[in-house]
């Protein structure tokens, strides 16, 4: 009787037992299951973010009034009112991807501004490439006016070119490493038919005796394997903080024949911001050399024309300016400024170019709105040319546009 009561004990806790094993293991396959449609879910909530797009759309339409007093039909006509730009812009990311891209549209010609993809790989450091903006001098712009400084028409603000990128920024410190493999229009041999049709101002030949300054040029030239290192440190004093840098650029010059050359350029710079006022101060310099040849002039290009710059000069710019908010109707906030460049220490003992830009930047929403009184001597766009030997011009100057 013991021996039955005991086998039957036995059996039921061997029943139990395996009940239990059965239930365990049901439990844990539950649990995987679960984990790997877990797992599964993570993923695929990854890749949609991967490829989650993020892109804004801009732009801008700008129009603008003229008066030129070295442009008789003009002044004789009171000035001229005349379409400028329409402009789209795209920003924004695709998963980890930085996109920045914009293309403009004018009467005479459409061209790309800039177009770059990135990457940040930290807070502090990020790298581009594609059409990027040239790190040289004050940044974004050495000026405040619509008409930039001198130096713009020099390739030496503003300008973009076809490279790689590196930025590194931390505290009151920013180090900029580029590396530009040729223009924005792929070099001397790039596929475009017009090398003329720019938006920022490119070295595209050697200015031959016997050529006219505005001639396309029968030597053709272009930047080429060109390096830039830009540092700036800001100190930053009560109220009162002051960026200081230094600039260098080199790279070779490629021509169309057997010859070759170098460039370089150079700055220093230094911006003063107290409290609403703003001053820019930069000495910059430049050389153009190609082997085999004394050349004294370059032809640069820009905005659907040629012009002739000296082989070699000296800039200094001196900027000043003062943002006053208001609450006038829409507009918010008048910026008063006077901008002043002398370009001076020519080859070739080409006459100095100078501009001097009074003028008031007026923002009402989106509309922004440049007021500009301009004299200048040897001055693109002002009634003359780098390499020119004018007078003393005058243009009043009204360029507004809305952005979106």
């Amino acid at each position: 009787m013991l021996s039955l009561l005991l086998g039957c004990s036995f059996s039921a806790s061997a029943s139990a037992s395996a009940s239990a094993s059965a239930s365990a293991n049901t439990l844990e396959e539950k649990v995987k299951d679960l984990q790997q449609k877990l797992d599964q879910l993570l993923e695929e909530q990854e890749k949609q973010k991967a490829s989650t797009s993020d892109i804004k759309v801009g732009g801008a339409v700008r129009f603008q009034y003229s008066y030129e007093d070295y442009d008789k039909d003009n002044s004789d006509r009171k000035g001229d009112f005349d379409f400028d730009i329409f402009r789209l812009n795209l920003d924004g990311s695709i998963g980890d991807v930085i996109l920045s891209a914009e293309y403009r549209w004018f009467d005479y010609m459409d061209v790309i501004h800039h177009a770059w993809v990135g990457y940040n790989f930290d807070e502090n450091q990020q790298g581009k490439v594609g059409v990027t903006k040239v790190p040289f001098g004050i940044q974004p712009y050495a000026s405040h006016s619509y008409f930039f400084s001198s130096n713009y028409y020099l390739g030496l603000e503003d300008d973009y070119d076809l490279g790689v990128n590196y930025t590194y920024k931390k505290a009151n410190n920013q180090l900029d490493i580029a590396f530009y493999k040729n223009d924005e229009q792929g070099g001397i041999d790039g596929y475009v038919s017009d090398r003329s049709e720019r938006y920022s101002y490119d070295v595209v030949g050697v200015r031959l005796e016997g050529e006219g300054i505005y001639d396309a040029p029968s030597l053709q030239a272009a930047e080429n394997n060109t390096f830039n290192l830009r540092y700036a440190h800001t100190f930053n004093l009560d109220d009162v903080s002051i960026e200081t840098g230094i600039s260098g650029q080199f790279g070779e010059l490629e021509l169309d024949d057997s010859a070759d050359g170098d460039q370089y350029a150079a700055a220093v710079h230094a911006i003063v911001n107290y409290q609403q006022w703003n001053v820019q101060l930069q000495v910059s310099e430049y050389e153009y050399d190609v082997d085999g040849m004394d050349v004294d002039e370059m032809v640069v290009a820009a905005y659907a024309f040629y012009d002739t710059i000296a082989a070699e000069a000296t800039s200094y710019l001196a900027n000043v300016s003062y943002s006053l908010p208001v609450e006038i109707g829409p507009i918010s906030n008048f910026t008063f400024y006077n901008d002043y460049t002398l370009v001076g220490d020519k080859s070739g003992d080409l006459e100095d170019t100078f501009m001097n830009v009074t003028g008031v930047a007026i923002t009402a929403g989106g509309l922004y709105t440049y007021v500009d009184y301009v004299i200048a001597e040897n001055q693109p766009f002002i009634g003359g040319t780098m390499a020119g030997d004018g007078d003393n011009e005058k243009r009043f100057n009204i360029n507004f546009g809305y952005y979106f």
